[in-house]
C-alpha cells in the first residue's frame, strides 16, 4: 500500500511517524507534503531517509493507493481543487482528517472532476502519537467494504477504529477529541487534590494514570456499567460515597455534561 499524506502538522505527522513506527507502512511507501522544507527535514530525521517529501501537493498524489489530506479545515476545499485534476478518481481513495468539513463538502468540491468519487472522513484524537488512537470513520456513499478495509489498514496500527454515519460525528468528537482533554483536566485536578493531601505530584500522577488504566481494564474487559463498578467501593457511610456525594454536590457530573454538550459546532 502506497500513501500520500497532504500536510505535515501535528496530526499529519503523527499517522506518518505512526505508521513508519509500527512497520505498518515503509517510509519508501510514504509521500507527504508540507508548505516548508524545514517541516518535512525535520520529519525525515524521525522516519528515515527512505520517506518521499515535497513541497507540491500535486506532484505528490501520483501512485498513492491512499490520499490523506491533513491540513486546517480552512484549507481543505483549495487543497482538493489543487490536487483534484492529478487524482486517479476510483483507484485512489481520498481521506480528510479535517474536522469540521463535511462529506458532502469535499464531494461538492471533486463533483466536476469525476462522478465516481471514493471519499471518507477520518478523525483520530491525539493519542495517535503514542499508536492509542480511537479514529471515528465515516464513509461517502461511493465506498465499498473492500475500500473502507483499505483505510481502516491505515488507522488500526494506530489505535482502534470505530466506523460511524456522518450524522453522529460531532457527538463522537466530543466524547474521543475533546474527551481527552476533558480526561486530562480529571488527572490534574485529581493530582493538586493528591498534593494537598500529602502526596508528591509524581507519586500522584503514577497513581491517577495507573488507576485510569485499571478502570479502562474493568469497563473494557468486563464489558460492566460504571455504575455497578462505583457500587463496588461504595459500603454504607464510608469515605467513596462521601467523596462521591461531594463531587455531586459540586456539580460533577451534570459539569461534564454541559461540556459534552458544549463541544458541538455551533448551529447559528
Amino acid at each position: 500500500m502506497k500513501i500520500t499524506v497532504i500536510g505535515a502538522g501535528n496530526m499529519g505527522g503523527a499517522i506518518v511517524r505512526g505508521l513508519v513506527a509500527q512497520n505498518a507502512v515503509a517510509a519508501e511507501n510514504i509521500t507527504v507534503t508540507a508548505a516548508h522544507a524545514s517541516t518535512l527535514d525535520k520529519l525525515k530525521k524521525a522516519c528515515g531517509q527512505g520517506l518521499n517529501t515535497t513541497t507540491d501537493n500535486a506532484e505528490a498524489v501520483a501512485g498513492a493507493d491512499v490520499i490523506i489530506l491533513a491540513v486546517k479545515p480552512w484549507l481543505l476545499l483549495g487543497v482538493l481543487e489543487e490536487i483534484a485534476p492529478r487524482i486517479a478518481f476510483r483507484e485512489q481513495v481520498i481521506v480528510s482528517v479535517a474536522a469540521g468539513v463535511s462529506l458532502s463538502q469535499i464531494d461538492s468540491t471533486l463533483q466536476r472532476y469525476s462522478s465516481d468519487r471514493v471519499i471518507f472522513r477520518a478523525i483520530p484524537n491525539t493519542a495517535i502519537s503514542v499508536a492509542a488512537s480511537t479514529t471515528l470513520l465515516c464513509r461517502g456513499d461511493n465506498a465499498t467494504d473492500k475500500e473502507v478495509e483499505l483505510v481502516n489498514a491505515v488507522f488500526e496500527p494506530l489505535g482502534t477504529v470505530v466506523e460511524l454515519p456522518e450524522s453522529r460525528l460531532n457527538a463522537a468528537m466530543a466524547v474521543t477529541s475533546c474527551g481527552i482533554a476533558y480526561v486530562m483536566r480529571f488527572v490534574r485536578a485529581t493530582v493538586e487534590g493528591a498534593v494537598e493531601l500529602g502526596l508528591s505530584p509524581d507519586q500522584a500522577l503514577g497513581l491517577c494514570i495507573d488507576t485510569l488504566a485499571g478502570t479502562s481494564a474493568l469497563l473494557g474487559k468486563n464489558g460492566s456499567h460504571p455504575e455497578a463498578e462505583i457500587d463496588k467501593v461504595t459500603t454504607p457511610g464510608g469515605l467513596t460515597i462521601r467523596g462521591l456525594n461531594a463531587m455531586e454536590e459540586a456539580g460533577f457530573s451534570q459539569s461534564v455534561i454541559k461540556g459534552l454538550r458544549a463541544s458541538l459546532p455551533s448551529k447559528d
